[in-house]
C-alpha cells in the first residue's frame, strides 16, 4: 500500500487473507486477514493502494476485488485496472457488496511481475466518506475445500456453487446446512440461500440480513431427464413456487409473480428456437411444485428445464454453439421483457454482432480503413445498432476499451513495422453486441508487396452425430466440433450408442476431458497468418471476412497474394441438424472470385482441414478444385496418433486430439496434385501428400491441414517464408 496524504487505517472488521493452500469444511477466508480504509479527497491521487500480482503464465484472467462495507462508504470507489491493453477504470457501489468477490471483468496481462499489470484502488471520489482496500484477486484458480481428505483437482469455475459459496465468504448457514456430510444436498440450496444473503437488506429483500445487493429476481437453467424412443424432441418446462410464505416475497410481492417469470421465459424461448431452426420445440408445462430453486429465494425465481441431456433429439441441438448462442439470447431477452415490465419502462433488446468486416489501406499515408455492416434483428425490432465500438490490440497486446463511432466505417492511423489488430461492437441503448471476428492489418516498412488474409473460418458446430437404426450419439474421435472461443462442459468421448439402452446407458461417457478448457474457434487465425508474414519480409498485410470478399466489396486482384483461411470449415448437416447456418469451404460467389483472381495472374494460398471432403460432393465443386486450385480429393487422416508433417527441408507437426491451447485437426486431407501440380508436404504416417504447389499463368498452394496449426511459431514462420518465396519466384 502507499499513500501521499491520507492515512490508510485498519478497519474493525476482517478481511480476506488466503492463509491455507487447503480448507475444511467451515473455514472462511474472509474472516482471517485485515482491511483498511482512507478518507476520501476529490482531488486525484491523494492516496491509493496498489496489488501488483506475480502471474504464473501470459493470458486472460478475470479480476476481482473484495472490501468492507463501513459506516460511510462511498458508492464510487475508483478502481483502476492495468493491463495488457491499456488502463480500464471502474467505479464500485462499496455501500452494498462487503465481504465478498465483486467481479471486474477479464483482461490480458503478462507473465510474472510488472507495473502495467495491477490493480490500484484511490480514494479520489465526489463523495465525503471513506474508500476500503482488502484483496484482488486474479483469475478463478483451483477448487482447495477438502473432502474426505482430498481436494477436487477442478478449476475453481468447475466446482459446486456449495463450494465457490465458502471460497466467496458466505455465512457457514448460507452453504453449510448438512454440515459437510452431504454436499449434493447443500449445493441445491446454496443457490438460493446465496441469492437471499446477497440481496439482504435491498429493497427487494428488505427482512433478510444481508449484503444489500438488489438481486431482482432468480432464474435456475437446468437440463432434466427425459427421453423419447421415437427421438422426438423432449423441450422445455418451467417451474415455480406459490405455496410457501404465505403466498408473498421477500418484499411482500405476490409469488405469483413467479409464474409470470416463468411464463415470459418459456414463451420466448420457444418462439425464437422455432423461428431460427426448422424443428417444433416443444414448450411441455409450467409446474407448481415445491423446488428448494424456487421455495426458497425471497425474491422472484424460477427454474427453466431447457431440454433433456438424456435425448439424441434434444442433445443434436443442445451441442450446438450456435443453438446455445440463440438460447441465451432469448433467455436475456425474456428477463429483459420481464423487468421492463415491473417498472413500466420500454425495453431495447442490444444489437446482433456485425458483419462483412473488412480492412483496407487508407488513401493517405500509413491509415487504414475499416468497414463493416450492421445487423438487423428479425426477431427485435429494438435491436437496432445506433453506434459501434471499434477495438484495437497492438502487436502480442491486450485489446484497449473502444472507440465509439457513429457509422460503419473507421479509419486509423499506424505505425509501420507493428501488427494491429481490430474487433468491432454494434452498441445502442440495450446494451453491445458480442464482437466481431479479429482483423488484422500491417504495414511493412519497405513494402515489396501486398496480401490479403481472408477469414473463411466462421464455422461453430456441435460434434459429429451417429444416428442409424441400432445407435445414437455423438463421436468425437471423428469430430469433436468446433465450440465458441473454447468448452467446458464435455466430460470425455461417449462410450455407449446402443439405442436399445435408452433412458439407461445410453450416452454414458468417460472422464478424460473433466476439467478441460477445450480450444475452440477464437476467430483470431489473421493475426496468427499476419505474424508469419510479418516475419518472412517485406510484405504488408490487410485482412477481411470471406463474406467481404463474396459481396464484391473487396476485390482480390489488387493484392499481390491472397492467403484464404478454412480452419475447420466445412458443411455440416449431421452436426448441424437445423441447417441454419452456412459453413462451405468454397461458395459459389468464392468460386467466382477465385477463379477470376487466379486467372488474371494472382497467388493463391489456401488452408484448411476439410477442402477436399467438403468439395468432393457434386461435379462443379470438383471442377473448380481440379481445374482452379489443380489438386483433388485424396482421402481424411483419421489415425490421431501422429501430427507430424514433413517438407520444405523440416518435420513439424499439428495437434490431432483436443486440448487446451488450439482447436484439435482431428481429421486433415490428404490431397493429390493434378496436371502439373506437384506435392511439397507429406503426412509422416503414410507419407501422404499434405500439400500441393501449381506453378503455371498463376501460382497456388494449398494445404490439407490449417495452417495456424503448426504447433511451433519459428514452423510456421518457415512454413510461410517458403510459401512467399515460391509466389515471388520469377515466373
Amino acid at each position: 500500500m502507499k499513500s501521499r496524504k491520507a492515512k490508510w487505517e485498519q478497519t474493525g472488521l476482517p478481511g480476506f487473507a488466503w492463509r491455507k493452500q487447503v480448507y475444511r469444511d467451515g473455514e472462511n477466508p474472509f474472516v482471517s486477514g485485515t482491511a483498511r480504509f482512507a478518507p476520501t479527497e476529490k482531488k486525484k491521487d491523494k492516496a491509493f493502494a496498489e496489488w501488483i500480482p506475480d502471474i504464473p503464465e501470459t493470458g486472460e484472467y478475470a479480476v476481482y476485488v473484495s472490501y468492507q462495507t463501513l459506516p460511510n462508504s462511498v458508492s464510487d470507489a475508483k478502481y483502476i485496472v492495468f493491463h495488457n491493453g491499456g488502463t480500464t477504470e471502474f467505479k464500485v457501489n462499496q455501500q452494498i457488496g462487503g465481504g465478498t468477490w465483486v467481479y471486474l471483468g477479464t483482461f490480458s496481462f503478462d507473465k510474472g511481475k510488472n507495473d502495467y499489470g495491477m490493480v490500484v484502488l484511490s480514494n479520489e471520489s465526489k463523495q465525503k466518506g471513506v474508500v476500503c482496500a482488502d484483496a484482488v484477486r486474479f483469475g478463478g484458480g483451483m477448487g482447495n475445500i477438502e473432502r474426505g481428505g482430498e481436494t477436487s483437482g477442478m478449476p475453481r469455475y468447475l466446482e459446486g456453487a456449495r463450494y465457490s459459496a465458502q471460497w466467496s465468504g458466505m455465512p457457514y448457514p448460507v452453504y453449510g446446512g448438512r454440515e459437510g456430510k452431504d454436499d449434493m444436498s447443500d449445493d441445491i440450496n446454496v443457490r438460493s440461500r446465496m441469492i437471499n444473503y446477497l440481496s439482504g437488506g435491498s429493497i427487494f429483500n428488505p427482512k433478510d440480513k444481508g449484503l444489500g445487493v438488489p438481486f431482482e429476481l432468480s432464474m435456475a437453467l437446468h437440463s432434466d431427464a427425459g427421453v423419447s424412443k421415437e427421438d422426438k424432441i423432449i423441450g422445455t418446462l418451467g417451474i415455480y413456487t406459490t405455496e410457501f410464505n404465505d403466498g408473498v416475497l421477500g418484499a411482500g410481492t405476490d409469488r405469483y409473480t413467479s409464474r409470470d417469470l416463468s411464463d415470459i421465459l418459456l414463451t420466448q424461448l420457444q418462439r425464437d428456437i422455432r423461428s431460427n431452426y426448422a424443428t417444433d420445440w416443444t414448450r411441455r408445462s409450467m409446474w407448481n411444485r415445491n423446488y428448494s430453486e424456487t421455495r426458497l429465494p425471497a425474491v422472484p425465481s424460477t427454474i427453466v428445464e431447457l431440454l433433456s441431456h438424456q435425448n439424441f433429439a434434444d442433445m443434436r441441438l443442445g451441442h450446438d454453439p450456435n443453438f446455445k448462442f440463440t438460447v441465451g439470447r432469448s433467455i436475456y431477452k425474456a428477463i429483459l421483457q420481464y423487468l421492463c415490465g415491473q417498472h413500466g419502462k420500454d425495453y431495447v433488446v442490444q444489437p446482433l454482432p456485425v458483419s462483412n468486416f473488412a480492412i483496407r489501406f487508407g488513401n493517405k499515408k500509413n491509415t487504414l480503413e475499416l468497414s463493416w455492416n450492421g445487423e438487423e434483428d428479425p426477431l427485435e425490432p429494438t435491436a437496432k445498432p445506433r453506434e459501434y465500438i471499434v477495438y484495437t490490440r497492438i502487436g502480442r497486446g491486450g485489446f484497449d476499451n473502444g472507440i465509439r463511432v457513429n457509422s460503419p466505417s473507421y479509419t486509423v492511423k499506424i505505425e509501420p513495422g507493428i501488427v494491429y489488430s481490430f474487433k468491432v461492437t454494434a452498441a445502442n441503448r440495450g446494451g453491445e453486441s458480442f464482437p466481431s471476428e479479429i482483423l488484422a492489418a500491417y504495414k511493412a516498412k519497405k513494402e515489396k508487396g501486398r496480401v490479403l488474409i481472408v477469414n473463411g473460418f466462421d464455422r461453430l458446430s456441435g460434434p459429429a452425430a451417429i444416428d442409424t437404426p441400432t445407435e445414437a450419439g455423438f463421436d468425437l474421435s471423428k469430430d469433436p466440433g468446433v465450440p465458441y472461443l473454447y468448452d467446458i462442459s464435455l466430460c470425455g468421448a461417449q462410450t455407449e450408442f446402443s439405442r436399445k439402452q435408452t433412458g439407461k446407458e445410453l450416452g454414458r461417457s468417460g472422464s478424460e476431458w473433466e476439467g478441460m478448457k477445450i480450444a475452440g474457434n477464437s476467430f483470431d487465425y489473421p493475426f496468427i497468418h499476419g505474424k508469419a508474414i510479418q516475419a518472412s519480409g517485406d510484405y504488408s498485410f490487410v485482412s477481411c471476412s470471406d463474406e467481404a470478399v463474396e459481396s464484391g466489396r473487396i476485390p482480390l486482384e489488387a493484392y499481390d497474394i491472397v492467403d484464404y483461411i478454412l480452419g475447420l470449415e466445412k458443411e455440416d448437416r449431421q452436426s448441424n441438424p437445423a441447417s441454419n447456418a452456412y459453413y462451405k469451404t468454397f461458395s459459389s460467389a468464392m468460386q467466382r472470385a477465385l477463379t477470376a483472381y487466379c486467372q488474371s495472374g494472382g497467388n493463391l494460398l489456401v488452408s484448411g482441414s476439410y477442402l477436399g471432403s467438403d468439395m468432393n460432393g457434386s461435379q462443379g465443386d470438383r471442377e473448380f478444385t481440379q481445374n482452379i486450385l489443380k489438386y483433388a480429393y485424396g482421402q481424411s487422416i483419421t489415425d490421431n496418433r501422429s501430427g507430424n508433417i514433413n517438407g520444405l527441408g523440416r518435420t513439424f507437426s499439428i495437434p490431432r486430439l483436443p486440448n487446451e491451447y488450439a482447436y484439435p485437426v482431428t481429421a486433415p486431407e490428404c490431397i493429390l496434385p493434378i496436371g502439373t501440380a506437384f506435392p511439397v508436404l507429406t503426412y509422416t504416417a503414410g507419407n501422404q501428400s499434405a500439400a500441393i504447389a501449381y506453378q503455371g499463368n498463376y501460382r497456388t498452394f494449398v494445404m490439407g491441414f490449417p495452417l495456424e496449426s503448426i504447433e511451433q511459431e519459428t514452423d510456421r514462420n518457415a512454413v510461410m517464408a517458403s510459401i512467399l518465396q515460391f509466389f515471388q519466384a520469377k515466373k
